[in-house]
């Protein structure tokens, strides 16, 4: 039998207290709602180390962090390595879904969506205006924010594999939005 994960005092977004996770072995944030798993990989992410790239003035909507390059599959995101977030464009996000489905072996288990996560509001990284929080048409279970005026999706952690490995993938609609 695992061990369960150890908890820490505040969440690494922004401070506020973390709530295990009955359903899982990760936590909560109550204030933010990002959902950490320790010692769990991060969506595949890679880190780009560009040093002669302009510095990004897009943050993090959930820690304020600056975001960085990196890719996931080869496709390029913006990630944030204080809460591991991502933000992809639209056309992108649908593109790097079908290339991580098409290595996935099985489908996981997965758990119902935090209904109170709809409530929260995150900023769009790009033009500051809030984003739409909404359930993902797909499969998943997981609840995303997107901004349509600049046509960008934020991801908290975990929330790509989640939809990555949802048991439905195909639900009969030309849309995922």
């Amino acid at each position: 039998m695992n061990s369960p994960a150890t908890c820490p005092a505040t969440c690494p977004a922004c401070g506020a207290p973390i709530t295990p996770r009955p359903d899982t072995e990760g936590f909560k944030c109550d204030y933010c709602h990002a959902v950490f798993f320790p010692g769990e990989e991060d969506d595949g992410v890679t880190v780009l180390n560009q040093p002669d790239a302009p510095a990004l003035d897009q943050y993090c909507p959930l820690c304020n962090q600056q975001l960085v390059h990196a890719a996931i599959a080869k496709i390029p995101v913006l990630y944030c390595t204080e809460c591991h977030g991502l933000l992809l464009p639209m056309p992108v996000f649908q593109s790097l879904i079908d290339e991580l489905r098409a290595g996935q072996k099985q489908p996981a288990v997965q758990t119902p969506p935090d209904h109170a996560d709809l409530k929260r509001s995150v900023q769009c990284p790009k033009c500051h205006r809030h984003m739409d929080t909404h359930f993902y048409a797909g499969p998943g279970n997981v609840i995303i924010d997107t901004c349509g005026d600049c046509l960008l999706v934020w991801l908290d952690r975990g929330e790509l594999m989640r939809i990555v490995h949802a048991p439905d993938q195909d639900n009969g609609t030309d849309s995922d939005w």
